[in-house]
């Protein structure tokens, strides 16, 4: 096999494109470090130049995923002025990266990801993330910050158990918009009632 030569960040970035369809279409257990290196066209030595492990390779690419949805979302809230605007523009962006990372996201809320030990701890890590990102929204007068917190953390399974509908159910026919709205109203109604 005659491998064409990338600069070492293309053929990273290429591997962890590669990894992410067949995580996101087979699960972890399912896919095979030679099932990569065919698809990415590479010899499974080359493909060992940048992943230690199968499991390297699965956290690197959760860590990709981890930081585009991060991107998405608070590239979206910076740009925006009222809690209110900011919530609709977090949830806006985390639409936006489900719409461009469909893989992405079926890896993220995978029981695979959140039943291993390793990946369970990852999984949680972000939701804590995303949660403290969410907390800096809510600005309710008199809330403690563990209340605030609490409170994000609600908001962030909202948000995913709407996604989740959303995407299993795509012959409803809910438009971005709709579901964005959806979601804006029933986080911003319940945080301000």
């Amino acid at each position: 096999m005659t491998v064409a030569r990338l600069p070492r960040s293309e053929r990273r970035s290429q591997l962890l494109a590669v990894a992410r369809k067949a995580f996101a279409n087979n699960g972890f257990h399912a896919t095979s470090m030679n099932e990569i290196a065919d698809d990415a066209g590479v010899t499974k030595p080359v493909l060992y130049q940048h992943f230690d492990s199968k499991r390297d390779l699965f956290g690197q690419v959760l860590t990709d995923i981890g930081h585009r949805l991060d991107a998405a979302v608070f590239n979206k809230t910076t740009r925006t002025g009222s809690p209110f605007e900011r919530v609709e523009a977090g949830f806006s962006g985390y639409l936006d990266f489900i719409e461009s990372d469909r893989e992405g996201f079926s890896i993220i809320l995978s029981g695979s990801t959140r039943e291993d030990p390793e990946f369970g701890v990852w999984a949680q890590n972000f939701e804590e993330k995303m949660a403290a990102t969410v907390a800096e929204l809510i600005t309710i007068e008199g809330l403690s910050e563990q209340e605030q917190l609490a409170m994000a953390h609600g908001v962030v399974g909202l948000v995913e158990g709407m996604v989740r509908y959303w995407i299993a159910n795509e012959t409803i026919e809910f438009r971005r918009q709709e579901i964005l709205a959806l979601m804006t109203t029933l986080a911003w109604r319940g945080l301000r009632h």
